[in-house]
């Protein structure tokens, strides 16, 4: 490519592609701002409250973004509880940065970060 840069690797662009996938619904990124803004492990019903949306909806959405380890699930008795994985927030490069080619964060993994756990 005689020096020039060229795309991102396959599996990275398959990772962020993922990931903006996931966040391709209002309500999605609603819930992402509101537990990765409240810090704090969040009930389905008070995700509800804040969203405006039904539970059925939320629950729906709540599956979609853990299945791309946006957002963990921490069972307690019989309730769930779910925050956001901090190592996505750490790792999440921007959309400017990723289409535009200026450096962005690595590497582009959702493991949970130490302490993090999802059960």
């Amino acid at each position: 490519m005689n020096g020039e840069k060229g795309p991102l690797d396959r599996p990275t662009a398959a990772m962020y592609a993922s990931w903006f996938k996931a966040l391709a619904d209002t309500t999605r990124v609603q819930i992402v701002s509101l537990l990765a803004r409240r810090g704090v492990p969040m009930s389905v019903g008070e995700i509800v409250e804040a969203v405006d949306v039904g539970q059925s909806t939320v629950s729906a959405h709540l599956n979609t973004l853990s299945e791309v380890r946006f957002v963990l699930v921490e069972r307690v008795g019989t309730s769930a509880f779910y925050r956001i994985n901090t190592a996505c927030v750490e790792c999440f490069p921007s959309a400017a940065d990723l289409v535009m080619g200026r450096p962005a964060p690595a590497p582009p993994t959702c493991t949970p970060a130490s302490g993090d756990t999802d059960e």
